[in-house]
């Protein structure tokens, strides 16, 4: 190798940038991952006692959601007395949500459907139904839990929240779910997509994160009302795609107590239909971008890119060149070698480590999940060209170009 990189000298200099690249981002990713056995553990259900009656209210955000709200409602409806109210607000669905919504409201007297304003210029739907929702609460509600529409309450999720939040002091939580898979296309491409959260934020129930590093999950966000008052609802997050981190960061600037949890044992998601629908609605609103600085956003997407994209170049590429034996190696390439294989030694560890975030038990070709790991360029890329671009179009709704 060393005849190799004196026959080009530049390579030499692009095998030293990579490290002194790459160096100072796997320090960081190992700092990272490295509270993951220090974390708190997942959530586990409670059941509510008298002094948590009626202290929640919910809000369900809706838009064409009939196919999928089913399994939200029957969770709700199994919640215990701490819950006083669900409210969900729906945005002009023209496929028979509130329907659907209906006969819960009729088995429940908790349960009533809202029909949110016209979308006012410069909010996002989903903050927009969620603020409009707040608003028409009970202002005896102590809390305001926000569920989306595809998840899966389990019974006891409401009352873990409740207790553990006043016992702990905490003002926000949200709740990382467990996820329900079912293709083997969605079952190659989506943990993957989800690693790079991992990576960059580390897992779920780390402590300690500053403000502009704080991570939240919208499908389940519990927030204290006087917190949520204070912040003028979901004002601050009205133009934002991530609204939920957005509006877990500003909580967090003011001095709130923020915490994002481990929920697989109280919560279930069947986000997206297959791969293609998982590249285009989760790819999208990964960066983050509209809860962050342009700055952070892109040392992000180079974080990425040189833990978790440029390994599986770097490592085949290096063990090529050594079957070849075209050379001594020298040092730096003998680094490079090691450190990338170790970066590949360890995704395919967490590979097996995130596999309790997943529910499997409907899922076709479960093979397809191990090789997830051969995702990861795909999923960095996504990741990189989201960066780039606003959407114009989101859940069925048409939103302005940037700039017109």
């Amino acid at each position: 190798m060393s005849s190799l990189l004196s026959s080009f000298p530049w390579l030499s200099g692009l095998v030293l940038l990579i490290l002194v690249l790459q160096l100072p981002m796997v320090a960081v990713l190992l700092s990272r991952l490295i509270t993951g056995p220090l974390r708190r553990p997942p959530l586990a259900p409670h059941s509510a006692t008298l002094k948590e009656l009626g202290t929640v209210s919910v809000v369900v955000p809706t838009l064409n959601e009939a196919q999928r709200i089913v399994p939200c409602m029957e969770g709700l409806t199994r919640q215990g007395y701490e819950l006083r109210e669900v409210l969900v607000v729906d945005s002009r669905s023209t496929d028979g949500t509130p329907d659907v919504v209906a006969t819960y409201q009729r088995q429940d007297p908790r349960i009533r459907v809202l029909t949110d304003d016209p979308l006012p210029p410069g909010w996002v739907g989903r903050p927009w139904a969620l603020d409009y929702g707040f608003r028409q609460t009970s202002p005896a509600s102590t809390w305001v839990l926000g569920i989306d529409a595809d998840t899966q309450p389990q019974p006891g999720l409401i009352a873990a929240l409740v207790q553990t939040m006043e016992r702990e002091g905490y003002d926000l939580v949200s709740l990382a779910p467990r996820f329900i898979l079912k293709t083997p296309g969605e079952l190659w491409l989506q943990p993957a997509l989800l690693m790079t959260l991992i990576y960059r934020f580390g897992p779920a129930g780390n402590r300690g994160a500053q403000p502009q590093r704080v991570m939240a999950n919208g499908q389940c966000f519990m927030v204290r009302r006087s917190l949520l008052e204070s912040l003028d609802g979901y004002t601050s997050a009205r133009s934002s795609f991530c609204d939920d981190v957005t509006l877990a960061r500003n909580a967090a600037l003011q001095g709130a107590k923020v915490g994002f949890w481990d929920g697989s044992r109280l919560l279930k998601v069947r986000m997206y239909e297959g791969i293609a629908e998982t590249w285009k609605e989760w790819g999208r609103s990964l960066d983050l971008k509209d809860a962050a600085t342009p700055e952070q956003t892109w040392w992000d997407v180079a974080f990425l890119a040189l833990v978790q994209g440029l390994p599986w170049l770097l490592t085949p590429l290096l063990l090529g060149l050594q079957f070849l034996n075209l050379g001594e190696w020298s040092l730096a390439l003998q680094l490079l070698l090691v450190m990338n294989g170790v970066l590949l030694l360890m995704r395919v560890g967490m590979q097996a480590a995130v596999l309790s975030a997943y529910d499997l038990s409907q899922a076709q070709g479960q093979w397809a999940f191990w090789l997830s790991p051969l995702a990861d360029l795909a999923a960095v890329y996504r990741i990189a060209k989201s960066a780039w671009q606003r959407p114009t179009q989101w859940r069925g709704r048409q939103y302005p170009a940037p700039g017109s």
